[in-house]
């Protein structure tokens, strides 16, 4: 791929690329979760507020409203976390993207390679 850079500018290429490939992988990962705590927080309030419809003498098979409060206060926990997960990894994205622009401003003959390669 990279063959006529000095080693350490290729090395360092690999490095960033490599980070920037985790990073990526991990932020969709979050990303993902986040929208299923979502969808699983919205199944549970709606399932509460058809609950709360029900006269009070209405018998359910078990309590069911007790534990969608619960699923939907446990949603709410996880996606907190995975909020801020995902602020920590879009902000490890853009080091790794500066990384990378300082590195391109560092080495003409990279950025070169770089801008031959996303043309052809």
């Amino acid at each position: 791929m990279i063959t006529f850079l000095c080693r350490s500018v290729a090395e360092a290429f690999l490095e960033i690329q490599d980070r920037l490939v985790e990073t990526t992988t991990k932020l969709k990962q979050v990303q993902m979760q986040v929208r299923n705590k979502e969808v699983e927080k919205k199944r549970a309030f709606l399932t509460l507020e058809e609950l709360n419809s029900l006269s009070e003498n209405t018998n359910t098979y078990k309590s069911v409203a007790k534990e969608q409060r619960t699923k939907t206060d446990e949603c709410d926990a996880a996606l907190a976390t995975l909020q801020g997960s995902k602020e920590y990894l879009e902000r490890q994205m853009k080091e790794v993207e500066s990384s990378f622009r300082e590195l391109l401003q560092q080495s003409p003959a990279l950025a070169r390679q770089v801008m031959a390669m996303s043309v052809s």
